[in-house]
């Protein structure tokens, strides 16, 4: 048994742990934090590698376990954990941005890490304490880090902030950012807001640097005490001499000057690629590709430097805020129902919006539960090489592909009618047809755009920007100059040392994603780049108006949408027994409907004319009928003592025998046809509903038999046995006269609380 490390921190009114020794020993490290009754176990595995891939080779997994939440999946036939939920990918993806830019550039170690939810409260967000743990497992292993972070969520409503906020209470917020830190630098931000103002989001990025330290501090004590020590690894100066480095740089250095400033072939990601390649066969007896990769890189971000630090310029030529040229379209195909192109400089994204009734919204599993979201947007440019002129296997999305159509969704989210105003499911495809950076910023404009021309009512248009960085070496340290840069193409982010992401209205941020390859960032350089952040948004949003102004009309290919409400205890009468009313409806009328526990009942079709039948038949199931109304209808069915007559779309009453003519009647049909359309007077509605009818008016009337108890029926159509009895059909007794056919109130589709799929 190893030695077992303890420690204990009150983070936010809950008590925070630390401990490794007791689970996972055969890791490099292993820490298990437990926040309330939340529990997660962080490891950290690594081994040496020989192979250039080309990248830092570090793989970061979030895991969910359903039985963390003390559930077993819904799904019928699969029982374990499969592929990981949308939500475990992108919290994966946001703790691999916050510690990679902390491992030195030349350590080139295969690393691992797995955060593996072992127990949730539901109260304490498992996401939070990953990072945390993670952080406490990097600085206690044998792995060169430059930790710990402190990581914490900031929450921000009325004015006031608030600090790690209970899960229930994220829904409530105006802003909820996340901010890692490290003990003098911000390494990492993502925040979803309700058009936050600049001034408060900044304000929020100290505040949860500040509140980050006492995090730091724990970690520190906690590693201190593990007592691990640290690997070593060699630094380019000491694999090659020094004149044959210099020799190579030169080289590079003129390979790297032409690519940059051949303008009809724009830098991508294979640019850098195929120089490397070059120069590594052009250098194999002295190098590997790892190392001719080190020196690449080394004399790019020189050059980088060089231009914009050094003499104030950028690669294409642009000012240091400079957008390149846009250009928008909106309704270019002709049968989805909204679309949009959006192009900013070499960078084009294609946005297709779909809308359908809510009853499409997905369903999103996982050891939480069940949960529903109606806007749903999915990025492709994995499945597009094409997009970056090359030539690859296409397979399922990447992702990357995941986190920026997650990106776009948290963007626009907030700023989306709510279901009352507009009832509808929305779907929105960003297909990237070309990429020389900040696609995921092109497709939140592509979006709104798209969005815009399908209909749907935004609150504001929201707008994306990403900003690169370039600073001397002194920046790491807190001092010296730097330049942010608006509006990155490939070369800069590539060889720039940020990304900060940032959408909004012209009312304020709706989201930010930022992540660095410095150690961190400085106050000056987030509040520069949220300032120029800002300019730019509103430039493009000008823009944007003068391509959508509003939303459009809905194209005649959507299916349109009516809203009415019933009574919560007259949905089962609407479904009927196994859903036989509803679906009957549905056959019918070809329209859709959907039932919410509150009763609201939306119909959708293409068409108007089987919305408006399906509309006018719910209506008239639930009308109230008053003796005394008269009524123009139909004979749907005669039987030996009088006639069904459908007075309002499924509702009907009997017109007894007696009241057909002043004279006897013996049959029905010496009367009344299948299909006739007769004018019949309401004579009395029974406290269940049952409606009688009668065909006679003025001196024609007979007052004496009109009422009779057991004669008329009403409410949904049922079926009329006269005598009652045995039903051998049925296996059971009726009551004389009527056999029920409704099911109980509660038999409804339980998919998601809804019905009539």
């Amino acid at each position: 048994m190893s030695k077992i490390v303890l420690k204990e921190l009150d983070l936010s009114g809950r008590k925070l742990k630390l401990e490794t020794g007791l689970l996972a020993q055969a890791a490099d490290s292993a820490v298990l934090a437990t926040w309330g009754e939340t529990v997660v176990l962080c490891t950290v595995a690594t081994k040496a590698t020989k192979e250039d891939f080309g990248y830092f080779p570090l793989s970061v997994e979030y895991v969910e376990k359903y039985y963390a939440g003390g559930r077993i999946t819904a799904q019928k036939f699969i029982k374990r954990e499969t592929r990981p939920p949308e939500e475990a990918i992108l919290a994966g993806r946001a703790i691999d941005r916050a510690i990679r830019p902390l491992f030195p550039k030349e350590f080139h170690n295969e690393v691992q890490v797995i955060i593996t939810v072992l127990s949730f409260d539901g109260i304490n967000d498992p996401v939070t304490l990953g990072f945390i743990g993670t952080s406490a497992a990097l600085t206690a292993s044998s792995l060169p880090w430059a930790g710990p972070l402190g990581v914490v969520h900031v929450g921000e409503k009325d004015g006031k902030f608030v600090f790690n906020p209970q899960l229930e209470e994220k829904e409530h917020l105006d802003l909820d950012l996340l901010v890692a830190s490290t003990a003098e630098k911000v390494a990492m931000i993502e925040a979803e807001a309700k058009e936050s103002s600049d001034e408060v989001v900044l304000k929020a990025i100290q505040e949860g640097h500040k509140e980050a330290q006492q995090l730091v501090t724990l970690i520190n004590e906690f590693a201190k005490e593990v007592g691990r020590e640290k690997q070593t690894y060699s630094k380019l100066a000491e694999e090659i001499e020094e004149t044959a480095l210099k020799d190579i740089e030169a080289v590079a250095r003129a390979k790297i000057e032409a690519a940059l400033s051949d303008k009809d072939h724009p830098w991508h990601e294979a640019t850098g690629d195929l120089i490397k390649a070059a120069l590594a066969e052009q250098y194999a007896e002295i190098l590997t590709p790892q190392l001719m990769a080190g020196i690449f890189d080394k004399v790019a971000k020189q050059i980088m430097h060089e231009l914009v630090l050094g003499k104030g310029k950028r690669v294409d030529g642009r000012g240091m805020e400079e957008i390149r040229p846009l250009d928008m379209k909106v309704s270019i195909l002709p049968r989805t129902h909204g679309s949009a192109v959006f192009q900013r400089g070499s960078t084009q994204v294609l946005a297709i919006a779909t809308l359908g009734p809510l009853s499409v919204s997905q369903t999103l599993e996982g050891m939480t539960g069940e949960s529903t979201k109606r806007f749903m947007h999915h990025y492709n440019m994995s499945i597009n090489p094409f997009s970056v002129g090359e030539v690859k296997r296409i397979g399922a999305p990447s992702r990357r592909d995941v986190g920026h159509g997650a990106l776009v969704e948290k963007s626009l989210v907030n700023v989306l009618p709510s279901e009352e105003e507009f009832p509808y499911a929305m779907r929105v495809v960003s297909e990237v047809l070309a990429a020389n950076a900040s696609t995921s910023m092109a497709s939140v404009c592509a979006s709104t755009v798209a969005l815009l021309n399908a209909g749907v009512p935004l609150k504001e248009p929201v707008a994306g920007i990403a900003m690169g960085l370039l600073s001397d070496p002194s920046t790491s340290s807190g001092q010296g100059k730097f330049q942010v840069i608006t509006d990155m193409q490939a070369v800069e982010d590539f060889y720039g040392e940020m990304d900060f992401k940032v959408t909004g209205t012209v009312k304020g941020i709706t989201a930010i994603q930022m992540d660095t390859k410095l150690q961190g960032l400085t106050f000056a350089i987030i509040e520069e780049a949220l300032k120029q952040g800002k300019k730019a948004r509103e430039f493009i949003l000008a823009k944007i108006k003068e391509v959508a102004p509003k939303a459009g009309e809905i194209s005649k290919y959507a299916p349109k949408i009516e809203v009415i409400h019933i009574k919560p205890e007259e949905i089962g009468m609407l479904i009927g027994t196994g859903g036989k009313t509803i679906n009957s409806i549905i056959a019918r009328t070809g329209a859709q409907i959907d039932i919410e526990d509150d009763g609201t009942v939306m119909i959708s079709s293409t068409s108007e004319e089987s919305i408006k039948k399906a509309v006018e038949t719910v209506e008239g199931m639930f009308k109230t009928v008053e003796p005394g109304e008269v009524f123009e209808g139909k004979v749907v069915r005669i039987v030996p003592f009088g006639a069904f007559v459908e007075i309002a779309p499924g509702k009907d009453g009997l017109v007894h025998v007696s009241q057909m003519a002043a004279e006897r009647v013996e049959n029905p049909e010496d009367v009344v046809s299948m299909g006739q359309t007769v004018k019949v007077r309401v004579t009395e509605v029974s406290p269940e509903g049952k409606i009688g009818l009668s065909m006679l008016f003025g001196e024609e009337r007979k007052p004496e038999s009109e009422g009779r108890p057991g004669r008329f029926s009403g409410g949904p159509r049922r079926e009329f046995r006269p005598g009652g009895g045995f039903d051998r059909n049925r296996g059971r007794f009726d009551r004389p006269g009527f056999s029920r056919d409704r099911g109980p109130r509660s038999d409804r589709d339980r998919s998601g609380g809804r019905f009539g799929r």
